[in-house]
């Protein structure tokens, strides 16, 4: 595949996205002599240099399509943040040549489904001494990454946040399904929560409910 930096006039721009009937539907405006786009589907933070693109992930699509389904349409199958950077193309002789427009004007967003991350906390609280122990039991419906997360543990209240209190990260990545962590100890007025590390970050992907 030949790359070359897009002239103004065969820019894509307007591109948006919306989720209509269990599908992504994305469209643009087209230029007027451009009737090819690679279109490149990737999630939150996995966008790589055009030269860069794996060619089994970029999908060919006409303006004939295009006109005939309404713009660009995929399963909604996915969790969290989607994004579609849609690359026109030119015929130079017998030649593609996609364009390596970058920026907003193509680049379209939509947030799919959130999985749930139900967690429940159990205390053990002895008979003397000045601590107690603390089990944290997990679901989550599908694998979340150790940076995504964090327990946070608060002094005669529970912690209203990440920053109210005193943040612990996990130690490693949790699996889809059950999982309990490591028992800790914490003092015997404390109280514990689990919260997402970064909210904007992984608020798109993950929502996380007390049991």
């Amino acid at each position: 595949m030949q790359w070359k930096a897009p002239e103004e006039r065969h820019r894509i721009r307007q591109a948006a996205s919306r989720l209509a009937d269990g599908e992504c539907v994305v469209t643009w405006q087209w230029p007027a002599d451009i009737q090819y786009v690679y279109i490149h589907s990737f999630g939150g933070g996995e966008e790589a240099r055009p030269e860069a693109i794996d060619e089994r992930r970029l999908k060919l699509y006409t303006r004939e399509e295009y006109k005939v389904r309404g713009g660009y349409r995929s399963p909604a199958d996915f969790i969290g943040a989607r994004y579609f950077r849609i690359y026109p193309c030119v015929m130079e002789g017998v030649q593609l040549i996609t364009l390596s427009q970058t920026g907003e004007d193509n680049l379209a967003r939509v947030s799919g489904g959130r999985a749930k991350i139900r967690y429940a906390i159990q205390y053990g609280l002895p008979w003397f001494g000045k601590y107690k122990s603390v089990r944290i039991r997990l679901f989550c419906e599908i694998p979340v990454p150790k940076e995504a997360l964090c327990y946070v543990k608060k002094q005669g209240a529970v912690p209203l946040n990440p920053e109210d209190g005193t943040l612990y990260p996990l130690l490693r990545d949790l699996p889809a399904g059950r999982t309990e962590l490591p028992e800790i100890q914490v003092g015997r007025q404390d109280q514990v929560r689990l919260f997402l590390t970064d909210g904007k970050r992984y608020g798109d992907q993950f929502e996380v409910i007390p049991e």
